[in-house]
C-alpha cells in the first residue's frame, strides 16, 4: 500500500501584494503528475488547504479542481483541518462527497473513526484530527475540561478516547506543532510554546501525517513525519527542497518512507551584493530573475528608489534589506541634546554620523546646505 502525504497548500496565499495562486495551481498540477507516475493507493492531506478561513473564490475554485482530478483518478483522499482553515466552512456537505471518496473530517465533537483502506491484503485505519484547541476538546469532553490546559492535554484526551486495532496498520492524519520539529518564519507561532505536544502521544499510531509546519522533517521516527508545504512562502525556506511524502505499508507493518522533490514555477531566493554589481549585466544574465527575492544590498549608502529601480530587472523582488556598517552596528539615532544651540546643518550632520557610523562627504555636506537653503527660502 502506498500513500501520498501533503499540507499546509495555503491556497489564496499571498506575500506582500503578489498572489501566489499562479504557482500553487503550477505546483498542484506537478503533484498529479507524481500521483500519475507514482500510482499511489490514497491521499493524506494533513490540513490548512486554505490560507484564510474565509478563501477567496479563486481559492476555492483551485481546491476543488484539484480534488476533483483527484476523485477522476478514484483515489480515495483523506483531509482534515489546519489552524488557518474553517472547520466548518471546509467540512460542508461532506457526507455528499464521501461517494466520490473525498473525506474530509468533521468538525471535532469527540467522535474520530476510522475509515478503513485494504489494498493488495493490506489493511490500514486512517484516522483523521483536525487541528485541536483546548477549548474544543473541553466542549467534547466536559467532564474533563480541568485537565486540559493545553493543547498537549487536549491532544492527549483526544487520542485516548480513540479505540485502536492493533492487527492493522494504524495512521492518523493531524495537524499540531510536535515538540522538538523545526519552525520557519511562514508559520503562526504561540507565544511560550503553548502549542506544543508531545510526541510519545502517537506512540500508538504506526504513522503519523502531519501538518502545520512547512519544513519537511520527522520528529523521533521516520514515521512521525511532516511533509511540508509545497511551495516555499518564507525566505527562512530559501535553501529548503519542497517534496511530497510516500508512505509504503509492506508486510507485517513494514514501513518505508520517500520524498519526492517539487518544482516550483518561480523558486524563492536571496542574492546579495552592491547595487552595482546586482544590476550588471555579467551578474544576472543567464539566472531566473523571475524568481521570489530577497535582495540585500551591501552599499554603504542607501541607494535611491533601489526597490523600484531593481525591479526593472528583478521583477518579483519581494524584499529589500541593506548589509553594511550601519546595519551590522545596529546604531539607534539618540535624542538630540540642546538643538536649538546648533544649526540645522550641523545637526544633519550629527545625525547622519550617528546612523551611519561615518561623517558626511563633502559634496553631501554641500548638497544639504543647498537643500536647507532653498526649504527656508520657501518658508520666508
Amino acid at each position: 500500500m502506498l500513500l501520498l502525504h501533503l499540507s499546509d497548500l495555503h491556497l489564496g496565499k499571498r506575500i506582500g501584494e503578489q498572489s501566489l495562486l499562479p504557482d500553487q495551481e503550477y505546483i498542484l498540477q506537478e503533484i498529479l503528475s507524481i500521483v500519475d507516475k507514482r500510482a499511489p493507493d490514497g491521499i493524506l492531506i494533513a490540513g490548512d488547504i486554505y490560507d484564510r478561513t474565509a478563501p477567496s473564490e479563486e481559492a476555492v475554485k483551485l481546491c476543488g479542481g484539484f480534488l476533483s482530478e483527484l476523485a477522476a483518478r478514484q483515489l480515495p483522499v483523506f483531509i482534515i483541518s489546519g489552524n488557518h482553515d474553517s472547520a466548518v466552512r471546509l467540512s460542508f456537505a461532506s457526507d455528499l462527497i464521501d461517494g466520490a471518496g473525498i473525506h474530509i473530517a468533521p468538525v471535532y465533537d469527540g467522535n474520530v473513526k476510522p475509515f478503513r483502506l485494504s489494498v493488495n491484503g493490506q489493511t490500514a485505519a486512517i484516522y483523521m484530527l483536525p487541528y485541536l484547541k483546548p477549548v474544543t476538546v473541553r466542549a467534547a469532553f466536559p467532564e474533563k475540561a480541568e485537565e486540559i490546559h493545553d493543547h498537549n492535554d487536549a491532544v492527549r484526551t483526544a487520542i485516548d478516547n480513540i479505540a485502536f486495532d492493533p492487527s492493522v496498520c494504524n495512521i492518523l492524519i493531524a495537524h499540531q506543532f510536535v515538540t522538538g520539529a523545526d519552525r520557519s518564519e511562514s508559520e503562526e507561532i504561540s507565544v511560550g510554546g503553548m502549542d506544543n505536544v508531545d510526541a510519545s502521544l502517537f506512540d500508538s499510531f504506526d504513522i503519523v501525517a502531519l501538518g502545520h509546519l512547512h519544513r519537511p522533517q520527522y520528529v523521533k521516527r521516520e514515521t512521525l513525519r511532516y511533509c511540508g508545504t509545497p511551495l516555499k512562502y518564507s525566505f527562512s525556506e530559501a535553501n529548503d527542497t519542497k517534496s511530497v511524502t510516500l508512505f509504503e505499508i509492506q508486510e507485517n507493518k513494514n514501513i518505508s518512507v520517500q520524498t519526492v522533490p517539487l518544482t516550483p514555477l518561480r523558486d524563492m531566493r536571496e542574492i546579495k551584493g552592491t547595487y552595482d554589481e546586482l544590476t550588471n549585466k555579467h551578474t544576472y544574465e543567464n539566472t531566473e530573475t523571475e524568481d521570489y527575492l530577497h535582495i540585500i544590498l551591501t552599499d554603504e549608502e542607501d541607494i535611491p528608489d533601489a526597490a523600484g529601480r531593481l525591479r526593472i530587472i528583478y521583477p518579483n523582488l519581494l524584499k529589500l534589506s541593506y548589509d553594511n556598517a550601519r546595519t551590522r552596528a545596529g546604531h539607534v539615532p539618540e535624542e538630540a541634546a540642546d538643538t536649538k544651540a546648533k544649526d540645522p546643518l550641523a545637526l544633519f550632520s550629527e545625525f547622519y554620523e550617528t546612523v551611519n557610523s561615518r561623517p558626511m562627504s563633502e559634496p553631501q555636506s554641500l548638497l544639504v546646505q543647498k537643500l536647507i537653503r532653498e526649504i527656508w527660502e520657501e518658508e520666508t
